[in-house]
Parts: structure tokens; sequence; C-alpha cells
């Protein structure tokens, strides 16, 4: 969720002059390497065959949103087919998050919809699924709409939620009964008080009673993504009751530490894993969520 501070790291770093700052820089460059695989999908197959080798699941995302023509969310579909293929040729373990906005959602709704369609079809010889990323609170709606389109036509795809938004139990009810994978996470993006909670604590409880209901939904496959050890540990003991399967995803780069004893008691582990040159405004989101994050990045900066 985007907390104060986190709201303050994104007031700053949405600054022309710091994205350049950042951008510009091998210090800003170092640490969006921490948390993106490369800048090419050759990086991303590289990294995920490390993870599979390891015994991780991935989810590859091509990064990029908000395009501006038709051709750009040409272009970015185009680059997720060519990750359906690698998937494919390469043997991988692993599917791809999309970003509507990224296919030409809000630019053109009905585009973005041929072009989800796309990928899904395209997902199913390669015997891999689709994720539809939750973005800002404004897209919500139709994010939820054109997966519903897409999910019921196909039936390999899965959608991320947001504890953080007031809305989400009511989204919850509509997508369950659409079977595939929820992603639940607790948002990063800064909303308003009207529509999401602000307080940590409101934050985390919505995430456990989502959790629950996930937990009790035998048409679905839940994905706790979360890197918050009390929200882990609330999701491990409702996991022991479910009969289906279900599993945690984690953002690569991001508390190895936890993710790797995860995976040794024997949970299953599906690890974000970004590539592109459009990298800064995912790199922010990651800052703004964590201290840590953002004390890596000064210390980069200051060559320590």
């Amino acid at each position: 969720m985007t907390s104060i501070f986190g709201r303050a790291v994104l007031g700053v770093t949405g600054n022309r002059v710091m994205r350049r700052v950042i951008t510009g820089t091998s210090a800003g460059k170092a640490v969006a390497h921490r948390f993106v695989a490369g800048d090419h999908l050759d990086d991303a197959v590289a990294v995920s065959q490390r993870l599979n080798e390891a015994g991780m699941s991935v989810s590859m995302d091509h990064l990029g949103e908000h395009v501006t023509s038709a051709i750009e969310a040409r272009a970015a579909t185009d680059d997720y087919l060519a990750c359906l293929d690698r998937i494919a040729s390469d043997g991988l373990d692993a599917n791809i998050s999309v970003k509507l906005t990224q296919l030409g959602m809000v630019l053109d709704d009905s585009l973005a919809a041929e072009h989800l369609d796309e990928l899904a079809a395209r997902a199913t010889p390669a015997g891999t699924t689709v994720t539809v990323d939750m973005e800002e609170s404004a897209h919500t709606e139709m994010t939820v709409a054109l997966y519903e389109k897409a999910q019921s036509t196909h039936g390999n795809l899965g959608i991320a939620i947001q504890s953080y938004l007031f809305r989400t139990p009511g989204d919850l009810e509509r997508l369950i009964p659409l079977g595939g994978h929820i992603r639940l996470c607790k948002g990063a993006y800064a909303e308003d008080d009207d529509v999401a909670f602000q307080e940590g604590r409101r934050v985390d409880s919505a995430f456990d009673h989502l959790t629950r209901t996930l937990m009790a939904a035998e048409g679905v496959k839940p994905a706790i993504a979360s890197h918050d050890e009390d929200r882990l540990r609330h999701a491990i003991a409702l996991g022991k009751a479910r009969k289906n399967s279900w599993e945690f995803q984690m953002l690569h780069g991001v508390r190895t530490d936890l993710r790797d004893e995860l995976v040794a008691a024997g949970h299953e582990m599906r690890v974000y894993v970004p590539y592109g040159v459009a990298w800064y405004p995912y790199l922010t989101r990651r800052m703004a969520e964590r201290p840590a994050n953002l004390t890596f990045f000064l210390r980069a900066l200051a060559g320590k």
C-alpha cells in the first residue's frame, strides 16, 4: 500500500528533474536492475530459468503502461506474443502479466479487448495463462469488465485485486465465479481517501479478510502477493485447510531471504519478473512501498 511515506516518495519521484536524475545515472540504473531482470526478453528468460531451477515459477511482465497511440498498443501486444512464444519454446514454468493501459485501454477500450483476446488465445497452445494487472482505481471497473469478457471466452486468465480499495470485496464476488487465478496484493498507487484505506492496519485487515474469502473459494487459485510476514503467516494458517492449490507471489529482488524460506518449507512460489526499458514508474512504486528500497537507492547514488 502507499503510506504517507510512500505518497511523499511518489511526489518527489514524479518531478521531471528527479526523473532525469534517476534514469540518467548509473546509480538509478543499478537500483532498477535489482528489481528488473533487464532491458530485453532474453534477460527475463535467463532470470526465469534460474528461478525455475530453484523450484519457483514466474510471471513475466514487459514493463509499460498508458500508451498514447494504437501503434504503441500494437507493439506492446507483439512484445507479449513474443514472450509467450519463448515460454513455449524454452519450456519455462511461467505466465505473463499485462497492464491493460499498455494494450490500449483508455485510449480505445475495444482495442485493448482485442489485444487481450489475442494474448489469451496464444497462451492456450503455449500451455500457460495471462494475468491482468490492476492499475489506478480510475481504471478498475473497465479492467474488471474486460477481464470478465476474456476469461468467459478463454478460461485461462487471472487478475490482480488490491486490498486497499473499498470496492474490492464486491469485485471479488464478481470474479470468483469466473475461475482462474486471483492475485491479492495491498496496492501500490496513491489513492484518495474516498476510494481506499489510508491506514496500514485497515489495509492489513482487509487483506486478511480477502485472503480468507479466497482460500474458501474452491473454483479459483488464490495467489497471495505480499512480503509482509504477518500476512503470509495468516495465509499459511488458512491454507492448511484448503484442498485445492494456492501460491505465494513475490517481486523479483524483494525479500529473497523470505522467499527462499517459503520455498524450502514446501510452499508454491511465483516470482514477478519485470523487464524492459520502461522501468521508471515500476521503480518508483517499489521505493514508495518500503523505506529499505529507498535507502538502497540513496546508498547507490552516494556510491556506497
